[in-house]
């Protein structure tokens, strides 16, 4: 099934197009440049839709971070037509389910609702997509909110701190380095005018995806997509301006000591291309990272926990998704008598080992088998499809990339595989952590 031949289908002159692939999705494009792509799938009668808007946390600017995911709270508190709070009781009332997120590179809001309800959802989602309207008492009450997330979820937490200080390590300018829920400095200070101008400038129609999933006709979808989404005009929304992350020269380290913490943990994190900087470095990144570490089966797994008892647990990371340059990362948790640095030691001979040697033919064929199952096994998920189709969009990634994935994928050779390791891999574009539990008195 996975085996398929793209087909170029000829569609109305809105700038539609369609093509059939890993979830045969169709696409078309209004006239104010909001892009609409549906996945039928009529086993269940319940249908995804998700509004996806092209900007995050490192499109804010200098001393406003936390902007991109403040305004997604504010979203939910009511339009020039609607009241704080009524969009979400009138889809509780429905019987839907709702949810937003912000990222660094977008920020996106989501129902999951019955199909006669998609119109109610849709016609919400458009009506905040131009009309917010915000109360200074609102902004206040919100801040609270947001102030409280920040100290439950990174302040009460040192391995959340800890975290912090890795991400501002890995980057040197990137905004990647940024915590999306912001510094709390800056969150004390962002204005009900930084929080409007953030709004104007990012979101509308023309800077906007929409996903659609399950029981729904493209015909249904164009047809509730013109009616509320058609009117909305374009913001005239300006391209994203991204800094170039400068060279790294020099391996950064890490190390946290903490009385909450009761198994030490160690990881490292290198510098890689993502999908839209290096889209065939990237599949081939996938591909490693399976092998490498990518569950029991892994060449760290099966050397440091199996083989050699050094570790409890060991696997590794890779984050294509991206509109700037990502990360390739290992990590792994010492057994008990074993040292950081043993265990350091132990993952850096199976990476050296892999940059000698590259990988087998068996590890290649077992890894592609395991990625393009899982491609499969995501249609049996409602709001997969439409989340999977919205983050590679929104990072870069054209429909037609997403659709044959699976056999950019099988394509990947062992020479991809060896490339691609000796790119990645250099210490000097690393940072290494470690946070530790600490002694006992």
């Amino acid at each position: 099934m996975l085996a398929m031949v793209a087909a170029l289908l000829l569609c109305a002159a809105s700038g539609s197009d369609s093509r059939a692939g890993t979830f045969d999705a169709e696409r078309f494009v209004l006239e104010n440049g909001l892009e609409v792509v549906v996945v039928s799938d009529h086993r269940a009668p319940v249908v995804a839709h998700m509004v996806w808007y092209r900007v995050g946390g490192a499109d804010e600017e200098p001393g406003k971070s936390g902007l991109a995911h403040f305004v997604e709270h504010l979203m939910f508190k009511g339009t020039e037509t609607r009241g704080p709070g009524e969009m979400s009781t009138l889809l509780k009332k429905i019987g839907a389910q709702e949810n937003a997120f912000t990222s660094h590179d977008y920020t996106g809001f989501h129902q999951v609702v019955a199909p006669d309800r998609l119109e109610l959802a849709m016609s919400l989602e458009a009506d905040r997509m131009v009309n917010l309207r915000l109360r200074p008492e609102d902004v206040e009450a919100e801040r609270k909110v947001v102030l409280e997330e920040r100290n439950s979820r990174v302040a009460n937490s040192d391995a959340a701190r800890f975290r912090e200080q890795v991400d501002a390590a890995t980057w040197l300018v990137y905004p990647y380095r940024l915590p999306l829920v912001g510094w709390e400095h800056d969150i004390r200070n962002l204005r009900p005018e930084d929080v409007m101008a953030f709004y104007r400038r990012w979101y509308g129609p023309d800077n906007a995806i929409v996903t659609l999933a399950g029981d729904i006709t493209p015909v249904r979808a164009r047809e509730l997509a013109e009616r509320h989404y058609g009117p909305l005009p374009r913001r005239g929304v300006a391209p994203r301006a991204r800094v170039a992350e400068p060279e790294q020269i020099a391996p950064r380290r890490l190390a946290m000591t903490s009385s909450q913490v009761g198994q030490a943990s160690w990881a490292r994190r290198y510098q890689a291309p993502s999908f839209r900087v290096g889209p065939a470095d990237a599949h081939a990144l996938e591909v490693l990272s399976v092998i490498l570490g990518g569950g029991t089966t892994s060449r760290l797994y099966r050397s440091l926990v199996i083989r050699q008892g050094k570790a409890v647990s060991a696997g590794s990371w890779y984050r294509g998704n991206a509109l700037g340059p990502t990360t390739f990362g290992v990590h792994a948790s010492p057994a008990d008598g074993v040292s950081p640095e043993a265990l350091e030691a132990a993952v850096d001979a199976e990476i050296d080992a892999l940059l000698a040697d590259g990988v087998t033919a068996g590890e290649r064929d077992t890894a592609v088998r395991r990625l393009r199952r899982a491609a499969l096994l995501a249609r049996d998920n409602v709001i997969a499809p439409a989340r999977m189709i919205g983050a590679a969009l929104a990072t870069g990634r054209t429909l037609r990339q997403v659709e044959t994935w699976p056999e950019r994928i099988a394509a990947v050779s062992l020479e991809d595989l060896k490339r691609v390791a000796a790119l990645v891999f250099r210490a000097e574009r690393s940072v290494t952590s470690s946070l530790l539990p600490a002694a006992r008195e």
